[in-house]
């Protein structure tokens, strides 16, 4: 057990380890069932979606439970082991509330070819190691959030601040038949969907961005959009799922004001944040909220924290203005402070002269008539 950062919180440790790698269904990979107090949970490995060359892991609820009634609210930590150098494994970290619609959360990791390359240390002898750091609490979101804002990231390509992966697909295989058919904690493609979900949904869940948009034929702004919209799809696979039944038009606007409200949120600096930039972005939301179809619930309080600096910028700038002022009065009263030395040293010197020359002096009246005497 993990107690982080002195606030009570405990994580317990689940440890996965591939062998033989490249000879496993990479495809659809899961480890076995772990209980971690009191429930089931698996790993799901993704490196080989559809048309997605990307390395993503999710945490999945393995216990048969029904499609609603039950939640699980949940710290958790996913960890890709370097290994190589511990300090470049990548963690990614989040809380969430799992349910019968939420029954997988996760994220994106690495690129593919990163992640074959040997030399950078993920697949080492064709063995792969991934950790899960899972703690099963009541406390509230609030204070998950308080918790998680204080967290540093263990590595660089962390995002600041993390949302999670929705994933409709259940899991109802026999937990006992699934952990005696696995070799070093590994599991076969077999999985089954919710009775309740229709094979449309099922299909659907397997979307990318790529089955959506053509994203060879976007221009290099809508490009650059990309990677940032591929990430949130992968958090939110809800985003794809809003737009299946969309025109070909509609999609392109969507999906790039979408990319236009990430990419500023990415790029810019809390100094950008002026009158302008609030005002830009404050359109862009406005309009994507409106017409775009998207749950950005998620989304939402970053774009309000990013208009609010606005005013907090005007603060910065009138304290700013303040503080050059105090500086500018210290320097003048030191300045003059050093006026009013010279001149008391001044005046001391001068004194003193006026009473030395007084010795042995008899004043005269400057007015009295100066004559002279006949006799």
């Amino acid at each position: 057990m993990d107690d982080q950062n002195g606030m009570g919180i405990e994580f317990e440790t689940f440890t996965w380890k591939i062998e033989n790698f490249s000879r496993q269904n990479t495809k659809n990979l899961r480890s076995k069932a772990f209980r971690i107090r009191g429930y089931k949970w698996r790993i799901c490995l993704y490196p080989l979606m559809k048309n997605v060359d990307h390395f993503s892991l999710y945490l999945m609820v393995a216990d048969s439970l029904p499609p609603y009634g039950w939640n699980r609210n949940t710290y958790f930590k996913l960890a890709l082991i370097n290994q190589l150098d511990d300090n470049k494994s990548i963690v990614k970290e989040t809380h969430q509330k799992f349910n019968g619609g939420y029954r997988s959360w996760g994220s994106f990791f690495m690129n593919l070819n990163d992640f074959y390359d040997s030399k950078q240390g993920y697949l080492v002898n064709n063995t792969c190691t991934i950790e899960a750091h899972v703690c099963v609490s009541d406390l509230s979101t609030l204070q998950a959030n308080n918790y998680l804002n204080k967290i540093i990231p263990s590595n660089e390509t962390q995002l600041g601040d993390q949302v999670a992966r929705n994933s409709k697909s259940t899991q109802q295989e026999d937990d006992k038949q699934t952990e005696t058919s696995y070799e070093s904690d590994t599991l076969s493609s077999s999985a089954t969907c919710e009775s309740s979900q229709t094979e449309e949904e099922v299909q659907g869940s397997d979307l990318t961005l790529k089955d959506l948009l053509d994203l060879e034929s976007l221009g290099k702004e809508e490009a650059s959009f990309v990677p940032l919209l591929e990430e949130a799809c992968i958090w939110h696979p809800s985003l794809i799922r809003s737009q299946r039944k969309s025109s070909r038009w509609f999609k392109l606007w969507a999906f790039s004001s979408l990319g236009q409200v990430l990419h500023l949120l990415k790029t810019n600096k809390v100094k950008d944040m002026d009158e302008n930039a609030c005002n830009h972005l404050q359109g862009l939301w406005e309009e994507l909220v409106k017409h775009s179809g998207f749950q950005l619930s998620w989304l939402e309080p970053y774009v309000q924290s990013a208009l609010g600096i606005k005013a907090h910028l005007e603060k910065i700038t009138e304290m700013n203005k303040l503080k050059n002022s105090v500086v500018d009065l210290e320097i003048k009263m030191k300045k003059l402070r050093e006026e009013l030395a010279a001149a008391e040293v001044e005046f001391e010197a001068i004194r003193k002269a006026l009473a030395e020359a007084k010795k042995g002096f008899i004043e005269i009246d400057l007015n009295a008539d100066l004559g002279y005497a006949m006799f």
